[in-house]
């Protein structure tokens, strides 16, 4: 086989593993490593500071994306990430029995971070390079879909087996093999995918890309993206959109895992994996898949009001759960899928808005780059005061303040202008942006 015909495989055999493998290591860092800090008795503030550090790797990665086009092989980039990134999770289980296992874990997960950002770049750049246009809209269902099998599998299976094993083992050794397992996980979907990833077309940019003309090329879309009128409006929205969300994404399943003596609902590991893994995550996804029909049918100049209702209002669950404390299982599982449908259903708005109105241009890929790196900001900002936030009102109080905190951007989506949404309300794939 000649270099300007490289091997083809059908996308149906690497695109879902391609995105599951993107969201697993994102959300073990997003999610998952603040369980397993809480299992060990970490203090809710420590928690969302230091992994609110570990998401600036999402944020700064469109800094560094351009200089991946200056090598021929985005296929070795992505098989060589998903193998340092499992490498990098087997690192977190091996420092997990140590006495300062917390500053090395911390250390760990960070390395799981650059491998996950570097990956993330180099595989949407091989998606978008190997798939034809008709094609990348044929598949964006499943690559949407698996990102967020990901975080199913990491909410519900994953916490679940830990939980399983800290019954049993003790709360050390059973993330150990947690972390052991979904370090084997990556290290096989990198050994698969060295068969199943296409190529990538003959002669990539590293033909012709030198690493100065890279920088050249990076400083102009810098400047020519803070040139795009009202940008510095729409950077505050985008940042402020998320203040709730990343709060009580945060704050959520540390409350459920927290005593009852402290305003927690005292579950399990295992019952926090049940009821945020089962039909909760399974709403997250319908609501977004409804939410992207809402927005196409209502245009987004009319719907961002309602979407970011929809996104905040259901947090009112969490108020009555911190209230109420109930002890039904039940009841608390209805809960969190009222607001995880809620969540879906509305962050598709800022995907939308993104793409429509921050991205066109003459360099639209890199500048939606740039805006969701300016998303995942918000994100880790408000994650980590969340700690700080929540221990100085406690719980109850911390979730009304989530309520108060998406004010802002409510106000704000009806006086910002709009102009590129209503010729262009695609439907997005139900893919969070990172998260």
């Amino acid at each position: 086989m000649t270099e300007s015909q490289p091997r083809r495989t059908h996308p149906i055999l690497w695109v879902p593993t391609l995105y599951f493998a993107e969201g697993l290591p994102y959300f073990v860092v997003a999610l998952i490593a603040g369980l397993m800090y809480k299992s060990r008795g970490v203090s809710n503030e420590q928690i969302a500071w230091y992994t609110g550090l570990l998401g600036w790797m999402w944020v700064v990665k469109p800094l560094w994306s351009p200089f991946l086009e200056a090598f021929r092989s985005k296929k070795l980039i992505v098989i060589t990430f998903q193998f340092l990134g499992g490498i990098s999770l087997g690192l977190v289980a091996l420092v997990l029995p140590m006495s300062s296992y917390f500053a090395y874990s911390l250390v760990a997960l960070a390395l799981v971070s650059v491998a996950s950002a570097t990956h993330d770049i180099a595989a949407d750049g091989l998606y978008i390079a190997s798939l034809s246009s008709k094609e990348q809209a044929a598949y964006a269902g499943w690559q949407g879909g698996f990102y967020n099998v990901a975080r199913v599998f990491s909410l519900g299976g994953i916490v679940i087996l830990a939980g399983f094993l800290e019954a049993r083992l003790g709360v050390s050794q059973a993330w150990m093999i947690v972390f052991f397992g979904l370090a084997l996980i990556l290290i096989l979907l990198s050994l698969y995918h060295s068969w199943a990833l296409p190529g990538g077309p003959a002669g990539n940019a590293g033909a012709s890309a030198s690493f100065s003309g890279v920088w050249n090329t990076l400083l102009d879309v810098i400047v020519t993206f803070f040139q795009k009128p009202r940008i510095w409006l729409m950077i505050v929205f985008i940042i402020l959109f998320r203040a709730g969300e990343g709060q009580v994404v945060t704050i959520g399943p540390l409350f459920l895992r927290d005593t009852r003596a402290v305003g927690g609902l005292g579950l399990t590991t295992e019952q926090v994996g049940a009821v945020y893994g089962g039909l909760a995550s399974f709403a997250f996804v319908g609501g977004s898949i409804l939410g992207g029909y809402f927005t196409s049918w209502l245009g987004l100049r009319r719907a961002l009001f309602f979407l970011i209702i929809a996104m905040n209002l259901p947090n009112l669950a969490y108020v009555y759960l911190s209230s109420a404390l109930p002890t039904q299982t039940v009841l608390i599982a209805t809960a969190l899928t009222v607001e995880m449908f809620g969540y879906g259903f509305g962050f598709v708005g800022l995907i939308l808005f993104m793409m429509q109105e921050v991205a066109p241009g003459r360099y639209q890929t890199a500048h939606y780059s740039l805006a969701t790196g300016i998303m995942q900001l918000g994100f880790v900002l408000f994650k980590m005061a969340s700690g700080s936030i929540q221990g100085a009102l406690g719980y109850q109080r911390f979730f009304i303040w989530v309520l108060i905190a998406a004010i802002p951007a409510l106000i704000l989506s009806r006086v910002i202008p709009l102009h590129g949404s209503e010729s262009n309300a695609a439907q997005p794939s139900p893919q969070p942006a990172e998260a």
